[in-house]
């Protein structure tokens, strides 16, 4: 697939291709899902908990006795039944919440949502993004002149995801700011990123990394 490339002005200046084995990758809907799914879940943190009626504070002696009193019996004010007492089912830190999936169902997910992208024309291939392009005359990263090259890419028309080939502190404080944008190392992309922002702006070089990261070695 030949796909255009870029220069900071935002316009096309020539074309690279894109592996086949990554960005030609048929739809697979409910693999994506799946993939999703356990990401979120892996996410979550066990915050919330309650506690159950071993735990409450009291109830040691029955309320009342168990006959000729009229009322339901009971033996325990720690019971789920009264107020201030145990809960059932309840929010518990022992609770397990992560979903697996191989590296495999994962590896062949990302390539689905990035086919997708390149079939709809949402992956940006930038000739160069040097960190020299977002330095101010004193050396030091403003989010200004990074703001000004993505809004000629793609800010103008939604969200994107700037990649980096390697991790370079300047241009990830020059984008960090931005709103509707976040910088990511090649290395690090993954599926619920490339899905919460609808382009995907990265240098010739960064193709290079996601084929050697994430393809079968």
């Amino acid at each position: 697939m030949k796909v255009p490339v870029y220069n900071q002005e935002g316009k096309e200046v020539s074309e690279t291709v894109l592996p086949k084995e990554i960005f030609e990758v048929p739809m697979n809907a409910d693999l994506v899902h799946q993939v999703v799914s356990a990401q979120i879940a892996n996410k979550r943190q066990k915050i919330a908990k309650v506690k159950d009626r071993a735990e409450v504070r009291g109830g040691g002696k029955k309320p009342w006795r168990q006959k000729g009193t009229g009322r339901a019996r009971h033996g325990s004010i720690r019971s789920p039944l009264w107020k201030g007492g145990g809960v059932t089912f309840g929010p518990r830190p022992e609770r397990v919440l992560k979903k697996k999936v191989t590296k495999k169902m994962k590896r062949k997910a990302l390539f689905i949502v990035l086919s997708a992208k390149a079939k709809d024309k949402q992956i940006l291939i930038l000739n160069d993004l040097g960190n020299e392009l977002c330095l101010s005359t004193d050396g030091k990263p403003k989010t200004k002149l990074m703001a000004k090259i993505l809004g000629k890419l793609f800010l103008e028309k939604g969200s994107g995801l700037v990649v980096f080939s390697q991790k370079d502190d300047n241009l990830v404080k020059a984008t960090r700011n931005i709103a509707r944008a976040k910088p990511l190392s090649a290395k690090d992309l993954n599926i619920l990123d490339l899905l919460s922002y609808k382009y995907l702006l990265m240098p010739k070089d960064a193709i290079k990394v996601i084929k050697e990261t994430f393809s079968k070695k």
